[in-house]
């Protein structure tokens, strides 16, 4: 007997040990399953209340909501220690089933809504639920926790490899928010003209970048006049001068771009001259988004 107890307890601390790095917490509504192992009879079957509590047999309400079930187990045998019910108790708490089995997926997926998960499953298989994420998605995601409110980001990656060795889990209950990516518009005499959807792992692009992924200039364009017009935090915006031909001949450093700024290449310098930034502006509402 005194064998199979040291057994039982050096189980114990090697799945608290385990516990700590996992995300999974309970929350209201879950049903949980407590067993004592000084005392049989004690073994229960409970649910954890709205205010995130559970009723013991003996020791009172315990309060469990937020913690793993390795840590719900600490703060019962805490309690029963503390009414000198068991002298030194050792429990064990497993989830026998969440309040919630589904997982909601917001944001720039492609059928964004509230899926059933039964069991912990890889965000990338959450995001396969609702049909991968659209051509306007972010790289990374956030995932918050149903009972701890804790938030977890998760970049994927534009390699396969680093995707899958990050490809952390999503809970039942989780929610899962994909945000928009910003926009940058190269408009004017490119060879594909319209919005790029920064969708780098950094979240950046330079000028030379989004030009190359618009296809370059033509013969006839005059990229030495190009203008680049940004949005200010007032909402105005400004027009700057780009020295796209002298950047291309590394004799100008590139720039790092920011959402919503708008490159305009010339046809010539007279049209240029004749095109204001407002007309642009009012462009980008019917531009084509590249995804790259």
């Amino acid at each position: 007997m005194r064998a199979f107890r040291s057994l039982f307890i050096l189980f114990c601390c090697a799945g608290y040990c385990l516990a700590q790095t996992e995300s999974l917490t309970i929350g209201p509504g879950d049903l949980l399953h407590l067993k004592v192992l000084e005392a049989q009879e004690l073994e229960q079957a409970t649910r954890v209340s709205d205010a995130g509590t559970v009723t013991l047999i003996l020791g009172g309400k315990v309060r469990v909501a937020g913690l793993t079930p390795a840590e719900a187990a600490v703060a019962v045998e805490r309690a029963l220690a503390a009414g000198h019910y068991v002298l030194t108790p050792h429990v064990s708490v497993t989830t026998e089933q969440t309040a919630t089995e589904n997982v909601t997926i917001l944001g720039q997926v492609r059928t964004p809504g509230s899926y059933s998960i039964a069991t912990p499953r890889p965000i990338l298989d959450v995001l396969a639920l609702a049909g991968g994420l659209n051509d306007l998605a972010q790289r990374k995601v956030t995932i918050q926790r149903h009972a701890s409110k804790e938030r977890v980001d998760y970049v994927l990656s534009n390699s396969a490899n680093a995707a899958l060795d990050a490809n952390v889990p999503v809970y039942p209950g989780d929610t899962v928010l994909v945000p928009k990516a910003d926009v940058v518009y190269v408009l004017g005499d490119v060879n594909r003209p319209g919005g790029i959807a920064i969708v780098t792992n950094d979240s950046k692009l330079s000028a030379l970048q989004a030009l190359t992924l618009a296809g370059g200039t033509p013969p006839n364009a005059v990229p030495s006049q190009s203008r680049l017009i940004r949005k200010q935090a007032d909402g105005t915006h400004v027009e700057l001068p780009l020295q796209l031909s002298a950047m291309q001949k590394g004799k100008e450093p590139d720039i790092p771009l920011q959402g919503d700024d708008i490159i305009y290449v010339p046809f010539s310098y007279a049209r240029n001259m004749a095109v204001g930034a407002g007309s642009l502006i009012g462009a980008t509402s019917s531009a084509a988004i590249y995804r790259f």
